[in-house]
């Protein structure tokens, strides 16, 4: 086999890896409020979450992949090695915060990583004084702002929906208006599973793409076909995988859910994730939806939102991008010496 197209074979492998395990480890945030207000199983909600994460493969084109491909990182940094160091980074860091059961991002992961490895290749080649030469700021500025923003406004939909859900059964008692929120919520899970396979799965396309953009197998850089149909089936089977320790931890201990309370959950997070998808901008589906859940829970009672568990999940987004990237520092500095320090 020649020795380019090994590199890529190898590179895609550890992508569609990180795009289940994306799956596997964000299945939570779009089956934790329909698991925890009973209306599916787990086995059945991960099933309805897969195929709606595959679904999305063909709806709101690849603006985000554009944005992680070439809108981070200026173009002469994106090497195979740079590639592989960010996706093995994002990987380590995913894994270690599923385990802690900690809901963080991978899209945030990821972002991390192609940063982390990019600024150890600048290093080498040009010295510490250039280590952030590789940054694209203005595809950062938003991204950041976003990693705010987008959780704030799950919040505000997802509350403003409570509030009017509230007022238009405010004349019929919890459990009746509840059977026709269990249909519901069918509804606003799918929609969920569907924002979250347009946004999450754009990020390992644009990966992929770049590098092979970066050998010479793309003049340009345009998604190809089998790439966007493999990212989502990976990230599909990861959900249908599932994260159960996360579901606990989203669905569960950040506050009490019930079907009305799950569905304007749901819809907030949803929305505001296609938001995003529409602007271009990779966000966390695990921030957004664990605005929501929070928004939902203060429209009831500010005390309903257990803010301890909150804090801890605020605590790790925050870890989430410098702890990749220096995880993917380290892989480019260990993939480099395996490669002859080239």
């Amino acid at each position: 086999m020649d020795r380019t197209l090994l590199v890529v074979v190898v590179i895609c492998t550890f992508a569609f890896s990180f795009d289940f395990l994306n799956g596997f480890h964000d299945a939570a945030n779009s089956v934790a409020t329909v698991v925890s207000t009973r209306v599916l199983t787990p086995l059945q909600a991960v099933a309805w979450a897969a195929f709606f994460n595959f679904v999305a493969a063909f709806s709101l084109g690849t603006g985000v992949a554009n944005t992680i491909g070439h809108g981070m990182i200026k173009s002469e940094f994106v090497t195979p090695d740079v590639l592989l160091a960010a996706l093995l980074g994002a990987i380590v860091w995913d894994l270690a915060t599923w385990w802690a059961g900690l809901p963080t991002s991978s899209s945030h992961a990821i972002i991390g990583g192609l940063a982390g490895s990019a600024i150890a290749r600048a290093q080498h080649l040009h010295g510490l004084g250039a280590s952030f030469s590789p940054i694209e700021a203005k595809g950062w500025v938003w991204t950041l702002a976003f990693i705010v923003l987008a959780p704030l406004i799950g919040m505000l939909l997802s509350g403003t929906g409570m509030t009017l859900v509230y007022w238009l059964f405010r004349k019929e008692t919890p459990a009746s208006s509840d059977k026709l929120f269990r249909r519901l919520q069918l509804a606003s899970a799918a929609a969920l599973s569907w924002a979250h396979g347009t946004n999450d799965a754009q990020k390992t396309m644009g990966v992929i793409t770049g590098l092979l953009v970066s050998v010479k197998y793309l003049p340009s850089f345009r998604v190809p076909l089998w790439v966007i149909l493999f990212a989502h089936l990976a990230m599909g089977l990861g959900t249908l995988a599932g994260g159960w320790r996360i579901i606990h931890t989203v669905g569960k201990r950040l506050t009490k859910l019930k079907p009305r309370t799950g569905f304007c959950a749901e819809g907030g997070a949803a929305a505001s994730i296609l938001l995003a998808t529409f602007l271009k901008l990779p966000v966390s589906t695990t921030h957004v939806t664990a605005g929501a859940i929070a928004g939902v829970g203060a429209v009831q009672r500010v005390k309903a939102v257990r803010w301890g568990v909150a804090s801890n999940i605020v605590w790790a987004w925050i870890l989430t991008i410098p702890a990749a990237a220096f995880c993917a520092w380290l892989f480019e500095q260990a993939v480099r010496l395996v490669r002859g320090g080239a």
